[in-house]
């Protein structure tokens, strides 16, 4: 196979479809691209290299949108989301769950359900505050905190079901795992304050972009696999070390090497994404599907306008909040290579169908946010 040629291609491909989506049809590239994947996925089983290439994608996502955050602020704000981090675990997995064993499915089948349905996406809504400019807008911290908050219970909740399903799980599995978060945060506040306010006058007198940003991609790499290697996800890593260069003075050179490299690979994530969508003709469990797909906009949105709330925000960043998590995505994957048969199906529509529809509300979010603000106006006048 002529590898550069394949990859040539897809990046000339991507260019295209970016174009259409953005100048054309006026829907985010986002969509296009795992469209893209899904209709590739009837001629590719899988690509490693698209994988990898998307796995450096979402790392450096992660490692810039971390830059944002201090050490100071990141601990300050992180008592304030937990509330709405545990309504939203409640929510999304044991509420979820309860439906779908309402429906007849059984209980572990329920939880795996619980499961894909809790967790926004990550790569999804970082994607789009950073393509829609609100990073830095009041509602985008409580967003982020929650989005690190899920990723910190993904690992426990894969290790259950895990279990559940076959491999046994105990409170040592449980402790262990909560051992290895806190590791890899204190490891992480370690060198934020020490060892990288040492090196600043190191890594100012680099004056090559080339080597510059070789260093600055093999330090997000590095602390996402080393988060992968401990069985966590591979986002905290790399959103704890951008933490740790976020008070250095030379934050802005950081982030100007590294942004080009995310633009270039982070496509590759959603077209690898879309390879992972398995569909059928037949949609198994229709009623639950509907039921779900209801219920995934209804749990995001309470906690979005709750937790926002007991985070700080006034109600309308609140409420906005709560409309721009409403879509789910690769953890949700994840979560449902543990179903079989008939399960796996209908996680794959569901994924696919939540994917478009809360992207699309996401863009619609300040919109719709406003009219149902004066509409409340109104009634209160």
């Amino acid at each position: 196979m002529n590898l550069t040629l394949a990859i040539g291609l897809f990046l000339l491909v991507l260019f295209l479809i970016g174009i259409i989506g953005i100048k054309i049809i006026k829907i985010p590239d986002i969509l296009l691209y795992i469209l893209l994947g899904l209709v590739l996925s009837a001629f590719l089983d899988e690509s490693r290299v698209i994988e990898a290439a998307g796995e450096i994608g979402l790392v450096l996502l992660f490692f810039l949108l971390g830059m944002k955050f201090s050490v100071n602020r990141l601990i300050r704000n992180s008592g304030k989301v937990w509330k709405g981090g545990l309504l939203d675990a409640v929510l999304g997995i044991i509420v979820t769950a309860g439906i779908s064993y309402l429906f007849g499915l059984d209980w572990i089948s329920s939880l795996i359900v619980g499961g894909i349905v809790y967790a926004t996406s990550s790569s999804i809504t970082a994607k789009l505050l950073e393509d829609k400019n609100r990073t830095e807008n009041k509602e985008s911290e409580f967003m982020l905190l929650i989005l690190v908050f899920e990723d910190l219970i993904a690992p426990i909740l894969v290790t259950v079901l895990i279990g559940l399903t076959g491999e046994g799980f105990t409170i040592k599995d449980f402790l262990f795992i909560i051992l290895k978060i806190t590791l890899l945060a204190g490891v992480a506040v370690f060198f934020a304050r020490v060892v990288f306010k040492k090196a600043e006058p190191i890594l100012k007198d680099i004056k090559q972009d080339d080597i510059f940003i070789v260093l600055i991609t093999g330090i997000a790499l590095t602390y996402g696999g080393i988060a992968m290697f401990l069985g966590l996800s591979e986002v905290i890593g790399a959103f704890l070390a951008g933490m740790m260069l976020s008070e250095l003075s030379i934050k802005d050179k950081v982030e100007k090497v590294a942004l080009p490299v995310r633009n270039i690979f982070l496509p590759f994530f959603f077209l690898n994404f879309g390879l992972h969508i398995e569909l059928t003709t037949d949609i198994p469990h229709v009623g639950l599907l509907v039921v779900l797909i209801i219920w995934s906009l209804v749990h995001k949105l309470i906690v979005g306008y709750f937790g926002g709330q007991w985070y700080g925000l006034p109600r309308s960043y609140s409420l906005k909040a709560g409309l721009s998590l409403t879509q789910r995505g690769e953890f949700s994957v994840i979560i449902a290579a543990l179903a079989t048969g008939e399960l796996k199906m209908f996680a794959s529509i569901y994924i696919l169908v939540i994917a478009f529809i809360g992207t699309i509300l996401f863009q619609l979010a300040p919109r719709l946010n406003k009219i149902i603000v004066e509409k409340v106006k109104e009634k209160t006048s």
